[in-house]
C-alpha cells in the first residue's frame, strides 16, 4: 500500500521524523518497504501567469510571451509549447533555477531575450500529459513557490503488508496503528449523518446471505458529474496510485482509501427495477469496467437487476451501468462481502483489484453505514445534489467473541514483565474493549480485527505494541549438551557430500511440476493436483524426482553444457498420506571431463551402477527389471534387505524425443530411507596366516543375473570365506548359444590357522552345489 506521509500526519502527527516513523512503523509489523520524494529535486520555480503570447518574429514555432511571476514588471519568456496563451497559470522556472538535468539561465532565443521557462510536467519530473505546459487551477496564487503550492516536498510511503492486517489497508487503519505506537493523539474525520433531501430509494433482496450479510444502498439526484474533483483529494490520490477520472468515482475511491470501505457508484437511470445481490447463474456474462467480458462462474457473488448482473460483487463494477459525464442521479453502494466468497474469483478472471484486495482479506464490517455517510457527503459538497435515505438488508454477521488474555502467560510466552494496565491501554487504543478481571484481560476484538481470535494473537499485540526493539537481549538459560548422534544412520549431509565428491553437482527443483511430465515417465502415475496453482505448468505435485532432474537437464543443454552431473534428495507426493524421501541421479554427456590421458567416450548405464556401488558397496542389489520410463535392455531394479528400494537406467528412447533431448541420459532414484541405514563398523584383526583363492568357471543361461548367482554363493559360503567376486563374463566360441560363463574369484582365510586343503574342498564343493540347485550352473570343463 502506497500512500503520502502529509495525508498520514493530517490524521495523527507524531513527535518523530519520516525516518523514526518508517521505522516505528516496521518494529509494529508494518513494513516500510520503501520512502520515495513525492516529486525530484528542482527549486525557483513560481506560479505564474501569461499576460500575452505572441508569434517570434522569427520563428514560426516559438512564442514570445509576457509573464506575471509576482514581481513588479512581467518579464519575457520565449516559449515553444502549442498550448501557450494568455490567461494560463503555469510553472515558471526563474534564472539560476536547477531543474532534473539541466539549470536555467538567461539566454536569447533567435534575437530575443528570455528570463526563465514555462515548464511542462516532464521538465519538472512530474507525472502527466507532457505535450504541453503544464496547466494549473484558476485559483493558484501568482508568485507562490510551486513546490510549496503543490505540497512537492511530501513523502511517499509504501508499505509491505501481511495479509492478516486488511485493517491497515486504510488511512483510519494506520492512523490509529500510530496512535498507539507513539501515543500521539488521532483526529479522524468527523462524520455524521446526511439530511435527506428525497424519499427516493431502490428496493434490494439479499439472495445469497452468507455471502454478502450487509448491503447499503442509496439515491442522489441532481448532480453534476462533471465537477472538478478538489485539487487536495486529486493529489491523495495520485499519490496512493489511483488516476483521478470523475468525480464521482474520485469519491467513492477516496472513501476507500481513507477508510478501507470499497464503494460503488452506478448511473441510476441505466438500473432495470430493483437490486439482488445473488450468486451468478449458468451462462451469465457481465462487461467489466476495463472493457473485459466475464464468464461468470456459479460460486461469482453479483449485484444484479432485472436485466442480470450490473457488477461482480468486491471485485469491479459494470460498464452498462457506470457513471459518465453525462450522469446526473447515482445509486452509491457499500457492502461487507465474506471474504471466503470474494477470494480466488477476481485472480481467476485475470483481474486484481483494489476491492478484492481487501475484501479477500476482510472489510470492517461495522461500519459500512458510516462509509455511506462520508462519500455521500463529499458527493454533495463537491457535485452538489439531494440525498435520498440509505436502504440497508442485514443478514447474520459475523460475531466477535471475547479473547481471554492470562497475564502470567503474557509474561512466560514474551519472556519480559509487561506492565498489564499499559497492556489494556494499548489494546483499548487499537479499538478493542477491555476489561481487567484479576490476573487476566477480557478482550473484544473490534470488527476490523479478522486477525484476532486466540490468546496468542493477544500477547503478538502486546509484545508488537511495547516494542520488539524495546525487548533487552538475554543469554539463553537452557544448558548446552550434545545431542546424540546414531552412528547407523547416514546423515544427509553426507550422503550429498559423497555424491559431491563422485564429481556430481546438488540442484533443488520445484516440488510443482506439469501434470504432463509425470504421466509421460509413466503412465500410471496419479500425480496430486493443486486446488489453486502458481501456473499451469506448476499444477500437480512430483510422483518422481526425475521430471525436474530431466528439465534441468534441458535448461544446461540450451546454455551449451555438455557434460552433466546432478542429483537431488527430496521428497515426491504419491499421495497425501505418503510421502518419502527419494534421492535421484541424472548424468548425461562424457564420463570424464575432456583430457589427454584418457579416450573421449559417452557415459553409460554402467558408470552410474559403478558410482552407486561406491556409495553403498554390495547392499544394492542390481535385478533386472521393466520400468516404462527406462529403456526396456539398459534399467536394472535396485534392492536392499530384501526389498526393492529404486531403478537405475538409460532413459526411454520415446521420452528422449518427448523431451527434445540430443541422446539419452542415464537416471537413478533410490528410497534414501533404507540407503543411510548402515552397520556399524567393527574392528578385525588382519589374519597372519595365508590366503587361499579358487578360481570357479561356471556354466549358466545367459539370462541369468550374475547378481543372483553371487547372491546364493554367499548365502552358501563357509565361515573361512572372506570374498567372492566376478572377474570374468564370457560368451563365444566354445559356448552354447544360450549360455554363457561366468569366473567366480573366492578368497579364503582363517585368522587362528592355516586352511587345509580338506577345509578348502569341501567350502568348494559347497558353493559348487549351491550353484547348481538355485541357478541351475555348472563347473566349466
Amino acid at each position: 500500500m502506497q500512500f503520502p506521509e502529509s495525508w498520514l500526519r493530517s490524521l495523527v502527527n507524531p513527535a518523530l521524523d519520516t525516518a523514526q516513523l518508517a521505522h516505528a512503523l516496521t518494529m509494529a509489523g508494518l513494513e516500510v518497504e520503501a520512502l520515495s520524494p513525492a516529486a525530484p529535486p528542482f527549486n525557483n520555480v513560481v506560479v505564474a501567469e501569461i499576460l500575452s503570447a505572441e508569434n517570434h518574429p522569427d520563428a514560426d514555432r516559438l512564442r514570445v510571451c509576457q509573464v506575471d511571476v509576482g514581481e513588479s514588471s512581467p518579464v519575457t519568456i520565449v516559449c515553444g509549447a502549442p498550448n501557450a496563451a494568455a490567461g494560463l497559470k503555469v510553472p515558471c522556472a526563474r534564472p539560476g533555477a536547477k531543474l532534473p538535468g539541466f539549470e536555467i539561465k538567461v539566454v536569447k532565443v533567435r534575437g530575443v531575450e528570455s528570463f526563465g521557462m514555462l515548464c511542462s510536467t516532464r521538465e519538472l519530473g512530474l507525472e502527466g500529459a507532457a505535450d504541453g505546459l503544464m496547466v494549473l487551477d484558476a485559483d493558484a496564487p501568482v508568485g507562490e513557490d510551486f513546490r510549496n503550492w503543490l505540497n512537492l516536498d511530501d513523502t511517499l510511503i509504501t508499505l509491505k503488508l501481511t495479509p492478516n492486517r486488511a485493517d491497515c489497508l486504510s488511512m483510519q487503519g494506520l492512523a490509529r496503528e500510530v496512535g498507539a505506537i507513539t501515543g500521539a493523539e488521532v483526529r479522524l474525520p468527523q462524520i455524521g449523518g446526511v439530511a435527506e433531501r428525497i424519499e427516493d430509494m431502490v428496493p434490494m433482496q439479499l439472495s445469497a446471505p452468507e455471502a454478502c450479510p450487509r448491503y447499503l444502498a442509496r439515491v442522489v439526484r441532481g448532480i453534476d458529474a462533471q465537477a472538478s474533483t478538489p485539487r487536495w483529494m486529486a493529489e491523495r490520490l495520485e499519490r496512493s496510485g489511483i488516476r483521478p477520472l470523475l468525480a464521482p468515482v474520485d469519491i467513492t475511491n477516496y472513501v476507500l482509501l481513507e477508510l478501507g470501505q470499497p464503494m460503488h457508484a452506478f448511473a441510476l437511470s441505466r438500473l432495470n427495477g430493483g437490486i439482488e445481490v445473488r450468486l451468478a447463474r449458468a451462462g451469465e456474462t457481465l462487461e467489466l469496467l476495463d472493457g473485459q467480458v466475464a464468464e461468470l462462474a456459479p460460486d461469482m457473488l453479483v449485484i444484479a437487476d432485472a436485466g442480470g448482473p450490473v457488477a461482480l460483487a468486491g471485485i469491479m463494477g459494470g460498464k452498462p451501468t457506470s457513471v459518465e459525464r453525462v450522469t446526473v442521479d447515482v445509486m452509491l453502494e457499500a457492502a461487507f462481502f465474506a471474504p471466503a466468497a470474494i477470494a480466488g474469483r477476481a485472480r481467476r478472471l485475470g483481474l486484481s483489484t483494489d476491492s478484492s484486495h481487501r475484501f479477500e482479506r476482510g472489510v470492517d464490517f461495522g461500519a459500512t453505514r458510516q462509509a455511506m455517510e462520508r462519500a455521500t457527503q463529499l458527493l454533495l459538497d463537491i457535485c452538489g445534489g439531494q440525498a435520498g435515505p440509505i436502504t440497508e438488508a442485514v443478514a447474520e454477521l459475523p460475531r466477535r467473541e471475547p479473547i481471554t488474555l492470562r497475564l502470567a502467560r503474557l509474561t512466560r510466552v514474551a519472556g519480559i514483565e509487561l506492565d498489564a494496565d499499559q497492556v489494556a491501554r494499548d489494546l483499548a487504543a487499537l479499538g478493542m474493549n477491555v476489561e481487567r478481571q484479576d490476573d487476566r484481560l477480557v478482550v473484544t476484538p473490534p470488527s476490523f480485527r479478522f486477525d484476532l481470535a486466540i490468546e496468542e494473537d493477544l500477547i503478538e499485540e502486546a509484545v508488537r505494541l511495547f516494542g520488539y526493539d524495546n525487548i533487552p537481549a538475554q543469554p539463553p538459560a537452557a544448558p548446552s549438551r550434545m545431542l546424540p548422534q546414531d552412528e547407523t544412520v547416514l546423515a544427509d549431509d553426507t550422503l550429498r557430500q559423497m555424491l559431491v565428491d563422485l564429481d556430481y553437482q546438488e540442484v533443488i527443483t520445484y516440488s510443482f511440476v506439469d501434470p504432463a511430465w509425470e504421466t509421460a515417465l509413466d503412465a500410471g502415475a496419479r500425480p496430486l493436483l493443486l486446488a489453486n496453482p502458481l501456473a499451469s505448468q506448476l499444477s500437480a505435485m512430483r510422483t518422481t524426482l526425475w521430471g525436474g532432474l530431466i528439465e534441468t537437464l534441458r535448461h544446461n543443454l540450451n546454455r551449451q553444457q555438455e557434460r552433466v552431473r546432478i542429483f537431488e534428495l527430496g521428497r515426491v507426493y504419491a499421495s497425501l498420506a505418503e510421502q518419502p524421501m527419494k534421492l535421484g541421479g541424472l548424468v548425461y554427456g562424457d564420463a570424464l571431463p575432456e583430457q589427454w590421458g584418457a579416450p573421449s567416450r559417452r557415459v553409460d548405464f554402467f558408470d552410474l551402477k559403478g558410482d552407486l556401488e561406491r556409495l553403498f558397496g554390495h547392499a544394492l542389489d542390481a535385478r533386472s527389471g521393466a520400468h516404462p520410463a527406462l529403456h526396456p535392455g539398459q534399467c536394472a531394479e535396485l534392492w536392499a534387505e530384501g526389498q526393492s528400494i529404486g531403478w537405475v537406467g538409460t532413459l526411454h528412447p520415446r521420452l528422449v524425443q518427448a523431451f527434445d533431448l540430443p541422446a539419452a541420459p542415464v537416471l537413478f532414484e533410490l528410497g534414501s530411507q533404507v540407503l543411510v541405514q548402515r552397520s556399524l563398523s567393527r574392528h578385525a584383526a588382519l589374519s597372519r596366516f595365508p590366503q587361499v583363492r579358487r578360481d570357479l568357471a561356471f556354466v549358466l543361461d545367459v539370462r541369468m543375473p550374475a547378481g543372483e548367482l553371487l547372491a546364493a554363493l554367499r548365502e552358501a559360503s563357509a565361515g573361512c570365506v572372506r570374498s567372492i567376486d566376478v572377474f570374468d563374463d564370457y560368451r563365444g566360441k566354445g559356448m552354447p548359444e544360450n549360455k554363457k560363463s561366468l569366473a567366480i574369484r573366492v578368497v579364503m582365510q582363517d585368522t587362528e590357522r592355516t586352511l587345509t586343503d580338506q577345509e578348502v574342498d569341501e567350502a568348494v564343493q559347497k558353493l559348487v552345489s549351491a550353484a547348481r540347485h538355485q541357478c541351475d550352473a555348472s563347473l566349466r570343463a
